[in-house]
Parts: C-alpha cells; structure tokens; sequence
C-alpha cells in the first residue's frame, strides 16, 4: 500500500530539492531525514548507493544476517543491530559491502521465507488485495473526477465488492494524501 504514498514523496522531494538546495540533491544523512518519506534506513542507504559514504545501514536482510549469525536468531533492539552493522562494515568498501549483504540476505532469507509460508498460509492473490482496488480507483480518477457515490457504485458494480469495504478504500487513498474530496466529489490532487 505504501507505492503511490511513496511518489508522492518523491513528487514533493523534488521540489524542495529545487527550491531549497538549487536542484543539488543532498548527500548529508541528517538533511536527507528531514526530507518527506525519508527515515535513518533511506538516508543512510541514499549516502551509500548515491554517494560512496562510508557508514553502515541495516535493511529488512541485513537485519535478518545480523540476528541469524551473531544472535543465534534471537530477535535484537534496532540499536544493537546497528552498532553491529556499524563494526562489521569493512573501510572504504561500504558500497560494494552493502551490495554483497542485501544479495546474500535476499538469496538465503527468500528460501526462508518461501518454506515459512507455505506452512503458514497462502498469501491473498494481488486481484483480492486492498492495493488492487486502490489502484483501480485511481485509475478512475485518473481520467476524471467523480461524485464518490458514482465512484463508490462503480467499483461495487464492476467487482461485486461490499460497499463499506470500498468506502473504507476510498477513506484510506484520502488519508494517505492520494485522493481529494471536495464535497461530494473525489479527485487525484494536483
């Protein structure tokens, strides 16, 4: 659910790059988390990738690497994670480092992840998802606005879906900043 919040960010990153740093994009950490969307993990990440800096992130597999090998799988707080991370990152190969930990933890953790899930439960196909029905509404609204008792009525129609579930969708694309509604009427914003 997090995609379309996510270009929105990006949306409102450029323009205050433009206006407030000339168009440069920022390679300091602590100005980057003052930017929209942007936590410790994306700054840290961008200094890396985007600026060769040489400082440790912790992602989703680094993470689990990190627990896996040094903590015998025994969950840790985020700080110890990173005070690890930090020791373990070889100077002046942050890059290539990183690039080595996020492979290796995408390729052994997937496994991982595989077998877990079909123990536990199948995942709900995409066409069943609430991000499908985000999705077709914008798609909607991408051609036009619309009063939201037509918008909401369209989607009931088209995918014999529960009208409070599709107002709760509609509430949620609102929320999020994706939707507009001026009065009785919904719109992307601008």
């Amino acid at each position: 659910m997090g995609y379309n919040r996510r270009a929105l960010y990006i949306h409102n990153i450029a323009k205050i790059v433009q206006k407030k740093y000339r168009g440069v994009f920022p390679n300091d950490e602590q100005v980057l988390m003052k930017l929209p969307g942007i936590g410790v993990y994306t700054a840290r990440a961008i200094t890396i990738f985007a600026f060769h800096s040489n400082i440790a992130c912790v992602d989703t597999n680094i993470r689990q690497i990190i627990i896996h090998f040094f903590f015998l799988d025994k969950p840790q707080k985020e700080s110890i994670i990173q005070d690890v991370a930090d020791q373990l990152l070889p100077v002046g190969k942050s890059w290539e480092w990183h690039q080595a930990l996020m492979d290796y933890g995408a390729a052994h953790f997937q496994t991982i992840r595989v077998l877990k899930a079909r123990n536990v439960c199948q995942p709900v196909p995409f066409h069943k998802s609430n991000r499908f029905y985000r999705g077709r509404i914008i798609d909607l609204l991408r051609k036009k606005s619309y009063r939201e008792s037509t918008l909401i009525h369209t989607i009931v129609c088209t995918y014999n879906k529960p009208e409070k579930f599709v107002q709760m969708i509609v509430c949620s694309l609102i929320k999020d900043g994706l939707l507009v509604r001026y009065g009785n009427t919904l719109r992307l914003p601008h």
